[in-house]
């Protein structure tokens, strides 16, 4: 049997698949905590400069898998919320702080933490077929895994709450009209593109992109005078980089720069 949840290092970039095309590759959470694994080792290994996360089949994601939960007994206070946290809310908090630019090639279905999952990605790239759904309403639960985090500085409050109010399907065209996905692809182009995308991204300034990274996810949460002594402070960080100087030499000698992600 395939594992539950692929891994191949390439050029520089960390692919990540979700292979369980017949279950729309919801999380179990073994294949969650795969994830979040992943994640980390690409954060602190400097020869991985991009990653890529991606299904199999026809969904990206359907969210957590909860045919193999626990079932009845009885509910202490206190457990769904610690269950939040080491689960769902971890692995989103994985990719936002993943050092290493995260894109999402949304294949299929992404619904629930599935779509939550996509949306934390720091790019989203979309097949024609991919559709995303705040799929909570329709099981009478409170959006999770950051949703009511994450598509406000998305797309506003007000489309926010549409989406989370209906759980209608949004199809990859909307959701790029919305602001919910970078770039809609052809199906049989997803996954060249996604590759062209990681390629770029690895031969660019990782460390830079790294705290730019910060930057950007951090503004949404701060006042200016905070943003700009962050921003300052970022700045000042990156200049000690081998990049940074090799950005600056290039620059001056006017031909391309060449980084090696130092």
């Amino acid at each position: 049997m395939s594992e539950p949840v692929r891994h191949e290092v390439g050029d520089h970039v960390s692919y990540v698949t979700l292979d369980r095309p017949e279950a729309l590759n919801a999380l179990t959470p073994g294949d969650r905590d795969r994830l979040i694994c992943l994640l980390e080792e690409a954060s602190a290994d400097a020869d991985i400069r991009a990653v890529v996360l991606t299904g199999t089949g026809r969904g990206f994601c359907a969210g957590a898998d909860l045919r193999g939960g626990a079932g009845g007994g009885e509910r202490v206070a206190g457990d769904v919320s610690r269950t939040l946290r080491l689960g769902a809310q971890r692995l989103i908090a994985a990719v936002l702080d993943c050092e290493k630019p995260v894109i999402a090639a949304v294949n299929g279905t992404a619904a629930g933490l599935g779509a939550h999952l996509a949306l934390a990605c720091d790019l989203v790239l979309a097949a024609e077929s991919a559709r995303f759904i705040e799929v909570f309403v329709r099981r009478g639960l409170v959006p999770d895994a950051g949703g009511a985090y994450l598509l406000p500085r998305l797309i506003g409050p007000h489309r926010a709450k549409e989406l989370m109010f209906f759980g209608d399907a949004v199809p990859a065209a909307e959701g790029e009209r919305l602001g919910l996905v970078n770039r809609v692809v052809p199906d049989a182009e997803l996954e060249k593109t996604a590759r062209e995308w990681a390629t770029r991204l690895a031969a660019g300034p990782t460390r830079s992109l790294a705290l730019t990274k910060q930057l950007v996810n951090a503004s949404l949460d701060t006042d200016r005078t905070t943003a700009f002594a962050a921003e300052a402070s970022a700045q000042e960080i990156n200049m000690t980089t081998q990049d940074a100087r090799e950005g600056l030499r290039a620059f001056v000698e006017r031909r391309g720069a060449e980084f090696g992600g130092r």
